[in-house]
């Protein structure tokens, strides 16, 4: 026993949690936010946000600091949403779930009530969530994120110029669909 009354395996497991503690107060609210633009359900993105940070933790020996901590964490949330979009659940109940609540126009409302956004607000994160993934998840790390091309590029494992002609085409895609829909506030960035 030490000084503190612990065993050296209960002061060794209460160091790990205070770690995954700090690890999840630094890089929480960004992961759920990856979450959630992948799979547009609040309860399912804190069940994957969950789900990641045991990741973290159990696959915390293969971090080799090729990267920042939070680039590895980016690519753990970026991969584990993806796996669970090809998972049986997903595609058999979600889908299914999503499909009844989008017929009864409580998605949009929850939407708009869970964010507090605007009419005009609403509609283009709506837009944006109506992208396909590949050009979500560029928008995503980019305007949401603040990160740069190149960032994106290590994250998810693409080269820049992908990046870029994502980004563009996204940004025309959305352009395209808020004009359509007659949104003219403020124009999709060009960068």
């Amino acid at each position: 026993m030490s000084e503190s009354g612990l065993t050296l395996s209960e002061q060794f497991i209460s160091t790990e949690l205070d770690w995954l503690e700090e690890v999840i107060n630094q890089h929480g609210q960004m992961v759920q936010r990856i979450t959630y633009t992948y799979v547009k359900d609040h309860a399912t993105a804190e069940d994957l946000t969950q789900e990641i940070f045991l990741k973290v933790y159990r696959k915390i020996d293969s971090f080799h600091f090729d990267s920042s901590f939070k680039t590895w964490i980016y690519r753990i949330a970026i991969n584990h949403c993806k796996d669970y979009l090809k998972s049986w659940h997903y595609r058999h109940v979600l889908v299914n779930e999503y499909k009844v609540m989008h017929t009864q126009g409580s998605v949009a409302n929850s939407v708009s009530l869970q964010a507090g956004e605007t009419a005009q607000n609403e509609q283009l994160v709506n837009a944006v969530l109506a992208l396909p993934i590949r050009y979500r998840e560029v928008i995503f790390l980019f305007y949401y994120e603040d990160l740069s091309i190149k960032m994106i590029a290590k994250i998810t494992k693409s080269k820049e110029g992908t990046i870029k002609a994502r980004l563009n085409r996204a940004r025309k895609i959305l352009r395209k669909q808020l004009e359509q829909e007659g949104y003219h506030e403020r124009s999709i960035e060009q960068s």
